[in-house]
Order: C-alpha cells, then sequence, then structure tokens
C-alpha cells in the first residue's frame, strides 16, 4: 500500500514518509517475531503440522522471492527508492516464509517443535538490520 501512495503522487518528503513508514513496519515485523518465538519457547508449546501446509509455506515462498525480484528489478529501472525498500520487505516474507517451512519440515520430520521460533529469530535479526540500515540511509541523505 506504502509503494501505491508513493507511486501515486511525486516529492522527497512524499519518499522519506514511504521510506520511514516501510522501516517502521520492518521495526514492528522484528518486535512481533521476538515476542512471539520468546512466547512459544516459555510455553513449550508444539505446534501441529501438515503435508497441505508445508506444501503452501513453499509456494509462498518461491512467490515471495520472485516478487522481491521484480520490485528490486522494477524499482532499479525506475529510480525509485521506495519500491527497491519494499522489494526487501518482500524479501524478509520470502524468508519468513522459508523459516516457517524449514520449522514446520524440522517439526513433522524430527519432531523438533522449537525449530520454527528459533528460526524466527533469525527473522529478527535480518528485519532489525533493514530496519537500521534504512533509518541510517535516510539520516545520511
Amino acid at each position: 500500500m506504502v509503494v501505491v501512495w508513493d507511486l501515486t503522487g511525486t516529492g522527497e518528503s512524499r519518499q522519506r514518509r514511504a521510506v520511514r513508514l516501510i522501516g517502521s513496519a520492518f521495526a514492528l515485523l522484528a518486535l512481533y517475531l521476538f515476542i512471539q518465538g520468546v512466547a512459544v519457547l516459555l510455553a513449550r508449546h508444539h505446534a501441529g503440522h501438515s503435508i497441505p501446509g508445508i506444501i503452501w509455506m513453499a509456494l509462498t515462498a518461491v512467490a515471495m522471492f520472485l516478487l522481491a525480484f521484480g520490485k528490486a528489478r522494477t524499482g532499479a529501472a525506475l529510480d525509485n527508492v521506495v519500491l527497491r525498500t519494499e522489494g526487501r520487505v518482500t524479501l524478509v516474507d520470502g524468508i519468513l516464509a522459508t523459516s516457517v517451512l524449514a520449522g514446520l519440515a524440522l517439526n513433522a520430520v524430527l519432531n523438533w517443535w522449537w525449530a520454527d521460533p528459533l528460526a524466527g529469530f533469525v527473522l529478527v535479526y535480518y528485519a532489525g538490520r533493514e530496519c537500521a540500515g534504512i533509518f541510517r540511509q535516510r539520516k545520511a541523505a
């Protein structure tokens, strides 16, 4: 929605606001994943799994990586920082789907119930790094 909003207008301040919104989304995602991961581990919650769920996550991961590539390529072609930044959000979505897929598979095959929340912590790191990079980049500009 942020990209569509940005593309419907012009101006440097509009782009700055759009990039800040995307950076804030990264921060909220990292916070949510951290809290959820800690809560699941502390509660020792054993999530279920299903073959259709595993297939769905695999398809979702592929779709997210393809979308991320397309957004990054289009953003570079249009020289649009907002679209390039949104491509990184979509890349995180692909990584998230892959980590969920890995957690589901490890739970299904090895009964490692804790694999999914631990995989989420990888996303916490990546989303936090992207968020910091976005806000550092905006300060320098």
